[in-house]
Parts: C-alpha cells; sequence; structure tokens
C-alpha cells in the first residue's frame, strides 16, 4: 500500500508539480495546450504539450493540482461549466427510452431513479449501495460492461451483476433495442454516425476475430454518444465566442475537458456571463431530453470545479 501511494505522488510530483511550471510561456506567463480536432476517432477534442485535458480530478491528492491553475489577477474569477451527465442524456434521447427521459425532465438523480427501478423500490428508501451500483451499470452501458466487469467494479459477485444487467436491460428494453440497432447498423453500412453526421467507420465490425468484432461493437454503442456530446459541446463552443466578441467581454474561454468548459470571467461581468454560458450550452442542441449546465466559481480551478 505504502509503495503503490508512494508511486501514486512521484508520479504526480513528475508530471505536474515539476513539469507545468517549465511550460509557462516566459511572454505571457501562462501554460498554453495545443487543441487538435483530428486525433480523437470520436470526434473530441484532444490536448497537448501539455495535456491540460488530463488534470487529475479523481482522488483528493490529484485534485490539489488543478489549485495551481488561478485567474488573471484579482479583477477575475474562474468560471467551470460542465455538462451535467450528458452523455446518458444523449443516450435516452437516441434510444427513446421514455421511462429515462421522463426521469431527467422530472430533474431526478437518475442514478437513484434507477436504482429505484432496477431493485424495484421507492425512490426514497434507495441505499447509497444500490445508487452506486445503478450508477456503475448506467455509464457502463454505454461502453459494453460485462457481468464480470461490473463484478471487478462494484461489491456484487458476478451472478449479482448479470442479474443486475439483466434488470436493467428489462427496465430500459427500449435501450437495448437501440444499442442492438446500432450493431446492425454498422454491419450493414461499415460506419455510424453523430446526431450531427459524423461518421464513424468500422473496418473489423464484420470480422473474423471475435475480440477485435467485440471492440468494433462496442464502439458501434459508443462512438454515436461520445460523438454527439463532441458536437453538442463545440457548437455551444462557437456559440459563446461569437457572444462573448460581440458583447465587448472581458471575459475569456480558456479551456474544454470534454463535457466542461472552464473560463476566466471578469468580475464585474461574472452573472451575465454566468447567464449567458449556461443558456447557451443548454440550447446548443435541440434533444428529446433537456440539456442541463452545473455552474462553478472559484479563484482556481479546484474550488470553480
Amino acid at each position: 500500500k505504502d509503495v503503490l501511494e508512494y508511486r501514486g505522488l512521484a508520479k504526480l510530483k513528475s508530471t505536474y508539480v515539476d513539469a507545468l511550471p517549465n511550460q509557462v510561456e516566459p511572454s505571457t506567463g501562462r501554460v498554453h495546450t495545443d487543441y487538435m480536432q483530428t486525433v480523437a476517432a470520436t470526434g473530441r477534442l484532444s490536448s497537448n504539450n501539455p495535456n491540460l485535458q488530463n488534470i487529475p480530478i479523481r482522488t483528493e491528492r490529484g485534485r490539489q493540482v488543478r489549485k495551481a491553475f488561478v485567474s488573471r489577477d484579482k479583477d477575475y474569477v474562474l468560471l467551470a461549466a460542465d455538462y451535467s451527465q450528458i452523455e446518458l442524456r444523449i443516450i435516452a434521447a437516441l434510444s427513446e427510452e421514455d421511462t429515462m427521459i421522463e426521469a431527467f425532465e422530472n430533474g431526478e438523480d437518475i442514478h437513484a431513479s434507477t436504482a429505484s427501478k432496477v431493485f424495484n423500490i421507492p425512490l426514497d428508501q434507495v441505499t447509497r449501495e444500490q445508487r452506486g451500483n445503478a450508477k456503475t451499470v448506467n455509464f457502463g452501458i454505454i461502453y459494453g460492461v460485462s457481468a464480470f466487469g461490473l463484478s471487478n467494479q462494484t461489491d456484487l459477485s458476478r451472478t449479482e451483476a448479470k442479474e443486475l444487467i439483466d434488470t436493467y436491460y428489462k427496465t430500459y428494453p427500449k435501450l437495448r433495442r437501440y444499442m442492438a440497432d446500432q450493431v446492425d447498423f454498422a454491419r450493414e453500412h461499415g460506419y455510424v454516425q453523430t446526431v450531427l453526421g459524423r461518421r464513424r467507420y468500422l473496418k473489423d465490425i464484420n470480422g473474423s476475430n471475435a475480440v477485435v468484432r467485440g471492440a468494433a461493437e462496442r464502439n458501434a454503442i459508443n462512438a454515436p454518444i461520445q460523438g454527439s456530446a463532441a458536437d453538442i459541446i463545440k457548437i455551444a463552443m462557437i456559440d459563446i465566442h461569437k457572444k462573448l466578441k460581440e458583447g465587448e467581454y472581458r471575459t475569456k474561454m480558456l479551456l474544454q475537458v470534454h463535457d466542461e468548459l472552464v473560463f476566466d470571467v471578469y468580475k464585474p461581468e461574472l452573472e451575465k456571463a454566468k447567464k449567458m454560458i449556461k443558456a447557451s450550452m443548454e440550447s446548443a442542441y435541440k434533444l428529446k431530453v433537456p440539456l442541463d449546465v452545473e455552474l462553478g466559481v472559484g479563484e482556481n480551478w479546484l474550488e470553480a470545479h
């Protein structure tokens, strides 16, 4: 345990604490990243030199690295705007799964709502553990999670995990049908596409190697979801960029980290900017499910997230 902790700390130190100060551009006093449109097959932006999309968030110590990212001066604050569960909202909309759509429309906690349905108990009686298991299934389904994979990620046995997945599909039958339809479409056409028509070609979808074919089948399900989320946030970014320019804001868009945008906001513009950013992101694309954006403000990125 101590060795693992040491390795984790050594990685944080070498990758971030030691490296980031050396990547500050002397002429601006800031760290600048390069964004690329054509690296990730899903259409997501990727970042390098340095990669600012992999600043740690999962561990308490790792999160402290985000404290190093601050607003430009005392007249500015950082604003983080994050799409809430956008991939689940997209799969609910694309599959037209009424039960899930209804939960989102009613502003329910989707993981608690799922737990209530699959465990057949009232919403207010869902335990933290049941919600956690439902959350793992909700996100895992998009990536084709198996009973083996689910049991590894939770305290469930493999039999319990299989039962949970089976019950999940019975609860959300249109979801399963949508996933099967996506794989069938890919087999017939050789590609799948996002809500805006971005294609992901899957050359191995009809391959003879079962492992490679299985990966292509998972991509057939996942790529339209991740790719649609990428399309939507790019539309929002273009709209916000135009509005910042037209409104002669001093506020700047700094970062895109998959489902999150980070801004350096001029304090007198804060309320106006919050309203504009949230509205632009939530109206970027019309789905059958409402998009929801959560905002956070702070002197540094950790506080804002």
